[in-house]
């Protein structure tokens, strides 16, 4: 199975990005907290998801993406990827 890692770069990037990862998680039924709706009643068992999303130990999906801007307020604003247990790296001094 093929894999995609999604590169975000930018302001713009950023903010598109956003918007993607938002609607792959609804199309997918993926929850915010990164869960997927045990009862499979969202389509079966499709697992085109995994092209997209990694699965972690304890069963969340995160995006595969990775988000670059140099103006950290940019990134931050965005409630929906500090959901997915994102790293932020620390501000420089």
């Amino acid at each position: 199975m093929r894999e995609v890692i999604s590169i975000h770069i930018g302001q713009a990037g950023v903010q598109i990005g956003n918007a993607c990862w938002e609607l792959y998680c609804l199309e997918h039924g993926i929850q915010p907290d990164g869960q997927m709706p045990s009862d499979k009643s969202l389509g079966g068992c499709d697992d085109s998801f995994s092209t997209f999303f990694s699965e972690t130990g304890s069963g969340r999906h995160v995006p595969r993406a990775v988000m670059i801007d140099l103006e950290p307020t940019v990134i931050g604003q965005f409630e929906f990827f500090s959901r997915f247990s994102f790293r932020k790296s620390p501000a420089p001094p």
